[in-house]
């Protein structure tokens, strides 16, 4: 008998997923455990496989639309059965002899077939916001239907397009996943940033003393491990840069555990994989698990587990470059440090001006959960230890 796979909780607390790329066709058989769909939730990409041997009947969900865990995505049954939508009832084969278009509409869930025209909600939802008629709009979908490019198409002013080329490219993935925490993150939270300066000359010569032997424990051994254990250092000392604002019950939330969100950027977007209890890891073991989650996150192969529970987040735009960077909060976190290029600088010590290796250093923080005076507490520590390198080994 037919029936409707609905997406599941995979677990988190996660209410909705995006559905990224089917791995099967309409009318092709599968086999139980069979991959059958990437769905993007809350930023990582789940698998999501086939529960029984059978024939996928009806995907009932298109690439890039968002759908509420519990909503059925795909129909499975046997080849040549189809059903109804409105209870899945089995129709027998003979039934489908000679179909035509009211047994394609019966293929289709009635919420997408609304005055003759066949759209999903959020296809629909989009044409209204855009002020565009779908009656007028030939699909070009399966089945006819109406796709969020046809929408878009319709929408944009042709003799515009004409004289000023434009390219439209729809916000999905994980793209529009980080604009959405984005978005949340500065219309909640009041964000102010403090800046700061390390002369961390010391820190450079100590890698490179260190970086033989790592290299030979088959250690990529950079300077974010150092600059980590720093954090975690100063974190200690105050506290409510490592905490949230719960809303709910209007109380700050304090960890006494340090699991530090490291942003990433990859070709697939943001991400930000969770090193967990960085308290107790030293130099080596943070840039293993550093290295091993940056590989994960490149591949686009992180798990739930590995972008969840951090407490404080560190984004490293260093590589790239930059003298200073104004980061948004991981929201419901309570602060973010931005780490930018290390250079060399001419600065005056003993009234002699000396070239040095300089480091700026970024904090955007939550100015409801704390005030500047302790920000700037936390980043004179912070630097002190930078300064001091080898008091972290």
């Amino acid at each position: 008998m037919a029936f409707e796979f609905k997406l599941p909780d995979v677990g988190e607390g996660l209410s909705e997923g995006e559905i990224i790329q089917w791995h099967i066709r309409e009318g092709e058989a599968v086999h139980a455990d069979q991959k059958m769909v990437d769905v993007l939730t809350d930023k990582a990409t789940v698998e999501i496989s086939s529960p029984k041997a059978g024939t996928i009947l009806k995907i009932l969900a298109d690439p890039g639309q968002v759908v509420r865990v519990g909503e059925p995505i795909v129909v499975i049954g046997q080849k040549g059965e189809s059903f109804s939508a409105q209870g899945n009832n089995p129709i027998p084969s003979s039934a489908s002899a000679g179909r035509g278009t009211a047994s394609v509409a019966r293929m289709v869930p009635a919420s997408e077939v609304q005055g003759g025209v066949l759209a999903t909600p959020a296809v629909r939802n989009l044409a209204k916001e855009l002020k565009v008629d779908l009656s007028r709009i030939s699909g070009k979908g399966p089945q006819g239907r109406i796709t969020e490019e046809d929408v878009r198409r319709v929408a944009a002013p042709a003799e515009a397009s004409a004289r000023r080329p434009e390219e439209r490219i729809p916000v999905r993935g994980i793209r529009r996943r980080t604009a959405e925490k984005m978005a949340e993150s500065w219309a909640k939270i009041p964000h102010v940033t403090h800046f700061e300066q390390a002369d961390v000359t010391e820190l450079v010569a100590l890698r490179e003393e260190q970086k033989g032997k790592a290299a030979s424990e088959g250690v990529k051994l950079t300077y974010l491990p150092y600059i980590l254990v720093a954090t975690v250092k100063a974190l200690k000392q105050f506290p409510h840069l490592n905490s949230s604002w719960d809303e709910s019950e209007n109380e700050i939330v304090l960890k006494r555990y340090y699991c530090l969100a490291v942003a990433t950027a990859t070709e697939h977007g943001l991400f930000t994989p969770v090193i967990k209890d960085c308290d107790r890891l030293g130099i080596f073991d943070l840039a293993k698990e550093l290295d091993r989650l940056t590989q994960k996150a490149k591949k686009n192969q992180l798990e739930l587990s590995e972008i969840s529970g951090g407490t404080f987040t560190v984004t490293n735009v260093g590589p790239i470059g930059g003298v200073y960077a104004t980061p948004i909060i991981n929201y419901p976190e309570a602060a973010i440090l931005g780490v930018l290029k290390i250079a060399q600088k001419p600065v005056v010590r003993e009234g002699q001006v000396i070239i040095r290796d300089i480091l700026n250093l970024v904090l955007s923080f939550d100015h409801r959960i704390l005030d500047g005076a302790e920000a700037a507490e936390f980043m004179k520590t912070l630097v002190q230890s930078l300064e001091n390198p080898r008091t972290l080994v």
